[in-house]
């Protein structure tokens, strides 16, 4: 994907979150996490799961095992997410509807994109690859790559930065709150996918990427 450099001014880029946004994956990640916790003496509910749901897997592990050993929750987590992969490669996904239409159309523009995820790098690749968008995206970035997690605006910059693209000249895409936080922290103008985590703070909030009216992005960011 796209090497770095110095910032170019003129550029635009549009910086997707993936859980949510790009696609729907909560019932492969709850089924995945339920087995995982089990094993372990925790009965998880959806309520509960829903609670937590995109954030890091330290955390999430956190606030069940306070003292369990960092190398240990390497391993829980790596577990969970190797289960998560085979499911998708196996079942299969699909983009939410009108992701597709605004990736190619986005491309064909000239903006600059890249997927900013909390997600683990190997579960972005897996899905890049299983959805065939390689060619649609320059970059990348996970929120392990980052000192700090959503909604600490890291993840974003860091694929600003990537992408080679001021933060101003950016639009973060996200379907939760603290990624629509997150982007704002960053000086990005946000777009927020309205869903089941409550009110989003975003710039435009739309239901699906399929609502959104042609000339969005760049009412956002002119040219």
């Amino acid at each position: 994907m796209g090497a770095e450099g110095a910032m170019n001014g003129a550029a635009r880029a549009v910086l997707w979150d993936m859980d949510g946004t790009l696609i729907d994956s909560a019932e492969y990640h709850w089924l995945t996490w339920h087995e995982t916790l089990a094993e372990l003496g925790v009965e998880l509910t959806r309520e509960g799961f829903a609670g937590w749901f995109g954030s890091r897997n330290d955390r999430i592990l956190k606030r069940y095992f306070a003292a369990m050993p960092a190398d240990e929750m390497r391993r829980v987590g790596e577990l969970k997410e190797e289960r998560y992969r085979a499911l998708v490669r196996r079942d299969g996904i699909t983009l939410l509807p009108g992701v597709r239409e605004w990736l190619e159309r986005l491309a064909t523009a000239g903006w600059r994109q890249a997927v900013a995820s909390s997600a683990p790098p190997a579960n972005i690749h897996v899905l890049l690859e299983v959805l065939d968008l390689e060619g649609l995206l320059q970059a990348t970035v996970s929120a392990e790559e980052v000192p700090h997690g959503k909604p600490a605006p890291d993840v974003f910059l860091r694929a600003a930065e990537k992408l080679r693209v001021p933060p101003d000249r950016c639009v973060v895409v996200e379907d939760a709150a603290v990624g629509v936080e997150a982007g704002r922290r960053g000086g990005m103008r946000t777009i927020g996918i309205a869903g089941p985590h409550g009110t989003l703070d975003a710039d435009i909030v739309t239901p699906t990427m399929a609502d959104l009216p042609g000339d969005t992005f760049d009412r956002l960011v002119p040219a």
